[in-house]
């Protein structure tokens, strides 16, 4: 097989049914196997928790496209992170985090795993100063990376801060569900691991929950820890969930580049505009991480974040006014939403250091006709000014 994106993303994992010859293979909707004798296991397969030919056909699906040994698949992305977390640290450990993540990842190590001794520093990705004196903490394991950032699309320089993590004895993670592997590849940067929320871009339709961890060569130990803590723990990945996973990886690459281009419309319709105070947006000439993410990434994605000059109460009036974008949170489907981090995605974060400014509002540019979008945005940003 060639070794093109969109071919791994279309055939890993994926060979027809040698049966029928049906040329999608079968959802396994079982939950346990029957065994020739006691311990006769046919494929390995004995119970629907340690193991399901669906769930294995994305994990291999996952790897081929981040270029991995080994994908785990769970079925949240939280559950996907609180499995490398538990396999990765033990009580008394250090987690250092960039200072514009995921609510939920924060919540997780801080309020879920704190509790059990384990330590976190947040910190601005983009001093190199401050990465390395917060890897400096002793009992520091992980350096945990979201580029682009979310929701304030901060690019981090993937290379540089898998050597600093290495130099300092520890992991580099990167979360890649914003670029998706179609527009970035950590490990090939020098990641360690890979996490995805597979709810958002992977599936692209809005209509399944899932995460994964994959792992990069070298870690095959620690490949091992994750997957006893998906078996041991069992937040696995349902069969009929995992098929959905699947098939909307398979059109990933097209997706892609039309929610890149379509981002790209809106961000430079919004540019300059009365009432737009910042549009955070990489692919942007103007924005801090503009160079960096074109050498990084192979497009710009669907994601960008505006920040309005009228404060709150614009950011409220311009979240409530778009027609096409619906008001809603998650990210990553066919469809065009609109949240308000402050008090949505990322509500679980404020009084901290991660806290987001509460005149932002984030858009996941879907694949809709663009002119639609780019007028919806215009006639919400009208109805938002009118309304001051």
């Amino acid at each position: 097989m060639t070794d093109g994106f969109a071919t791994r993303a279309i055939h890993a994992g994926q060979a027809f049914d040698p049966t029928t010859g049906a040329i999608i293979p079968p959802v396994y909707l079982t939950s346990t196997f029957v065994q020739d004798g006691i311990g006769g296991l046919r494929g390995g397969y004995e119970y629907g928790r340690s193991g399901n030919p669906t769930r294995d056909a994305l994990q291999a699906q996952l790897a081929a496209l981040e270029g991995g040994i080994r994908a785990l698949s769970f079925a949240s992305g939280l559950a996907a992170e609180d499995a490398l977390l538990r396999a990765a640290l033990a009580p008394g450990d250090h987690v250092v985090l960039g200072n514009d993540a995921y609510g939920g990842t924060h919540r997780l190590i801080d309020r879920v795993h704190g509790k059990w001794g384990v330590r976190l520093t947040t910190v601005d990705l983009a001093d190199t100063d401050a990465v390395r004196e917060a890897l400096r903490t002793p009992s520091t394991r992980l350096l945990w990376v979201e580029t682009p950032s979310n929701p304030l699309m901060k690019i981090s320089d993937v290379a540089l801060l898998a050597e600093l993590a290495h130099e300092a004895g520890a992991l580099a993670v990167v979360d890649n569900t914003f670029a998706s592997p179609a527009l970035q590849q950590p490990l090939a940067l020098g990641a360690d691991l890979v996490v995805h929320s597979t709810t958002k871009y992977l599936g692209g339709h809005s209509d399944v929950i899932g995460g994964a961890v994959v792992v990069g060569a070298g870690h095959e130990e620690l490949g091992e820890a994750i997957a006893f803590q998906q078996f041991a723990v069992g937040a696995v990945s349902a069969p009929l969930d995992a098929f959905l996973t699947t098939r909307g990886i398979k059109t990933l690459e097209v997706r892609m580049r039309r929610h890149s281009a379509n981002a790209q419309a809106v961000a430079e319709a919004l540019v300059g505009r009365p009432g737009v105070e910042r549009v955070y947006y990489p692919g942007l000439p103007e924005h801090p991480g503009h160079e960096l993410a074109a050498r990084q990434m192979s497009g710009f994605g669907g994601m960008l974040s505006v920040a309005l000059a009228g404060g709150e109460a614009a950011a409220r009036r311009f979240a409530e006014s778009t027609r096409v974008f619906q008001l809603a949170e998650s990210l990553g489907g066919v469809e065009s939403l609109i949240g308000y981090p402050s008090e949505m995605t990322h509500a679980s974060v404020k009084g901290t250091p991660l806290a987001v400014p509460e005149n932002v509002v984030r858009l996941s540019v879907g694949i809709e006709s663009v002119d639609d979008l780019v007028a919806d945005v215009e006639q919400a940003l009208q109805a938002t000014l009118a309304g001051a």
